[in-house]
């Protein structure tokens, strides 16, 4: 059998590694269109922030490893162009000009996610960067370590705007934020937005909330970042509004698309095609709290779907529950995580939800290094289901959101999640963790 994988990032390295683990006389080529694959690119702002780290430190493993040691045929220059599922066949072009066509028995479209890029004159500007890439950190890390950047704007901010804004502030560059929306991460419950909205800005950064981009001027010194009613100036633009999935060669050879545009599959990732299956950031989900098909691109799902896609190659019947859209990120001092659905993606999905929103320490009273910690929970009022759950604090968040994960996956309700033992300790929490702390609060309000 001749496995074909299009993508040798995340979902398309786990999937061709696993697959020749489980049949190694099968025959299995990864076409991949840049020269890097299988690295880890939720580490690049934080490498970007450190003068002292090697970008090359975040591959996980370089191209020749997976030839000489696991047999793979991984092409790297290979951009897959033109997708042929009548013929089984897949057509490019490699980075010299010269056309290729591969046939297949089992493909996986991996192709990942783009930066949004608005279509406004002078987005193609020098100096005009986005963060998708490990090519896109070299040049950004390059202009910085070559003292050419004092001034930065970033375009949104989410995740990876916020990331960068504290790695450019760590780097001693000075850091605008601009965003058409007047909420800072409207997603998140306002008081925990509020409070990390303050630690932004005591950094430094300045924040222009409401400030729609109308163009970006190439001023030979720099950038003129023009909004609807501010200019700002820059040597750097990074624009950091989101990713959209790479599903437009699976759209035109007829594969259905779902959320967002992405490739639509079934709980064992394959596309409206038996013999193609699709996984990482262009591929849809199951959200297991609504049931609903969703897009949340997200590093372990990615994995998760690779390893799936090749045990069903391999037919084992594999199936990926969902996501229910747990993530984490750091805010200069702060952690950010949540998990499950918000107030308003609950009510749109059919709940009744409920919410509290609770204020409490992250360790025991009187303990060294404690502070203060937020959490925000959300219930259904009709059937008593824990629905989603937001942390804000210095200390704490991180780990204690992947307890809310597990009971989202377990469909738990909250006066279930409210009796849960978990371990204290002092220096880890109080005896009433916070999590504890807000089911009580929730249930009091079912």
């Amino acid at each position: 059998m001749r496995f074909l994988v299009i993508g040798g990032d995340a979902a398309g390295m786990s999937a061709a590694s696993r697959a020749k683990r489980l049949s190694p006389d099968m025959e299995v080529i990864v076409l991949e269109k840049t020269e890097d694959v299988s690295y880890s690119a939720c580490g690049m702002p934080y490498n970007i922030g450190d003068e002292s780290r090697d970008l090359e430190d975040l591959v996980v493993r370089k191209a020749q490893a997976f030839r000489d040691k696991q047999g793979i045929n991984l092409l790297t220059g290979h951009e897959a162009l033109e997708l042929d599922p009548g013929s089984k066949a897949v057509r490019g072009r490699t980075s010299q000009g010269e056309d290729f066509e591969y046939y297949y028995d089992k493909l996986l479209i991996a192709t990942g996610g783009s930066a949004v890029i608005p279509p406004l004159e002078g987005m193609d500007s020098p100096g005009v960067l986005p963060l998708k890439s490990l090519e896109h950190a070299r040049r950004i890390k390059s202009l910085i370590t070559n003292s050419k950047v004092k001034k930065a704007v970033i375009l949104g901010m989410g995740y990876i705007g916020l990331e960068m804004c504290e790695a450019l502030t760590e780097r001693g560059v000075e850091v605008s934020m601009v965003k058409p929306n007047p909420m800072f991460l409207p997603w998140m419950d306002r008081e925990l937005a509020d409070r990390l909205q303050q630690e932004v800005e005591s950094r430094g950064a300045k924040l222009y909330l409401g400030h729609e981009l109308q163009k970006v001027e190439n001023t030979g010194s720099g950038l003129k970042i023009v909004c609807n009613d501010l200019t700002l100036d820059a040597d750097l633009l990074i624009p950091a509004i989101g990713i959209t999935p790479n599903s437009e060669m699976a759209s035109k050879a007829g594969l259905k698309t779902s959320v967002g545009n992405s490739i639509a599959v079934d709980k064992g990732l394959k596309t409206s095609d038996d013999n193609i299956y699709s996984a990482g950031d262009c591929a849809d989900a199951y959200h297991v709290v609504s049931g609903q098909k969703t897009w949340i691109p997200l590093a372990l799902y990615a994995n998760r779907g690779g390893w799936a896609v090749a045990d069903n190659v391999n037919g084992k019947g594999v199936e990926v529950p969902g996501v229910a859209g747990s993530a984490v990120f750091k805010v200069f001092d702060f952690e950010a995580a949540r998990t499950g659905l918000n107030m308003r993606e609950a009510e749109k999905a059919g709940f009744e939800p409920v919410s509290v929103t609770i204020k409490t320490r992250s360790r025991a009273h009187g303990h060294p290094g404690n502070s203060t910690l937020r959490v925000h929970m959300v219930g259904d009022k009709k059937t008593g289901r824990l629905l989603g759950i937001q942390m804000v604090g210095r200390d704490g968040c991180a780990h204690r959101i992947n307890t809310g994960a597990a009971a989202l996956h377990s469909r738990m309700t909250a006066a279930e999640f409210s009796q849960m033992d978990l371990a204290y300790a002092p220096p880890f929490g109080p005896v009433w963790d916070p999590l504890l702390t807000a089911a009580n609060q929730l249930v009091k309000k079912l």
